[in-house]
């Protein structure tokens, strides 16, 4: 058996997989880590800011009494670029239920200066301790089932704006929502897909925040091509996801001076909302 179909066969597991592997951090001193950021999870040349948020979640988790992210608030200030890194946190209150601290990435520039490219402030608690009460009037979006929807490998040539990331994500994107890969956007500002990892590994709370941020644009389907750098992105983990593909929607309600929004919901397989998140990203107008 081929060694790719080898790999494929066996399915990954919380804790030893390529995105925990990729994501994982080193203690250097109390409230910093290391870490060498992957090639494997960039677009175009940038590492892909859902990543990036996960790197910095999984390091709050370690320098933070509770383990789960609860909201975690991230602003992109320079282009993260594959290679070594530090993750400097710092503990800002402890409470028996929550827990907030703050966190940035650094990289190094030429002449060796640390060059700060994102900072976050977040909430961390315990997920399973939270009560089964729901009353929500939200509801999953219509997907149609995963053998009706397309992935990149379906194209007969790359994406545009595809790469190194699309080989590790299970992304199958509603056709409604496929117009822009066709040259005839909708101008909707929608984009929905089933998605999970290529490796089989389930998903759980770092992995959402991962998710909130793996799409294609929205911009796509408004009519627009090219890199849609993140702003500022707030994501909310509602609860621990259940085994199985996770159906991601999110949608684009304004642009106005080369700005626009976009609002992301996560739904796991038991039809519950288990991510949201908004953010403010910047697109090239023309």
């Amino acid at each position: 058996m081929p060694e790719a179909a080898s790999a494929a066969a066996v399915r990954a597991t919380i804790g030893d997989s390529e995105f925990d592997r990729d994501t994982a951090v080193t203690r250097r001193a109390p409230g910093v880590y290391d870490i060498d950021l992957s090639a494997g999870w960039t677009i175009i040349n940038a590492v892909n800011g859902g990543y990036l948020l996960a790197v910095l979640g999984r390091a709050l988790g370690d320098a933070l009494p509770h383990s789960d992210p609860f909201t975690i608030s991230a602003h992109y200030l320079t282009a993260s670029q594959p290679g070594p890194a530090v993750v400097r946190t710092e503990t800002v209150r402890t409470g028996r239920t929550l827990s907030t601290g703050q966190a940035s990435l650094f990289q190094y520039d030429d002449e060796g200066n640390e060059v700060e490219r994102i900072r976050v402030l977040a909430s961390y608690g315990d997920l399973d301790t939270l009560p089964d009460d729901v009353r929500t009037s939200a509801k999953p979006p219509a997907i149609p089932p995963m053998d009706q929807c397309f992935g990149p490998e379906d194209g007969p040539a790359p994406v545009e704006g595809s790469s190194a990331i699309t080989d590790r994500l299970m992304l199958k994107l509603d056709p409604a929502t496929l117009g822009w890969a066709l040259g005839q956007p909708s101008g909707r500002g929608e984009m929905r897909a089933w998605f999970g990892l290529s490796d089989g590994r389930d998903a759980d709370p770092l992995s959402l925040l991962l998710a909130v941020d793996a799409l294609p644009p929205t911009a796509f389907e408004l009519g627009l091509k090219g890199w849609v750098p993140t702003v500022e992105l707030t994501a909310h983990v509602r609860c621990r996801p259940a085994p199985g593909p996770l159906r991601v929607s999110i949608t684009t309600r304004n642009l106005a001076g080369g700005f626009l929004e976009e609002d992301a919901e996560v739904w796991d397989s038991a039809d519950r909302l288990v991510a949201q998140s908004r953010q403010l990203a910047r697109v090239r107008l023309g």
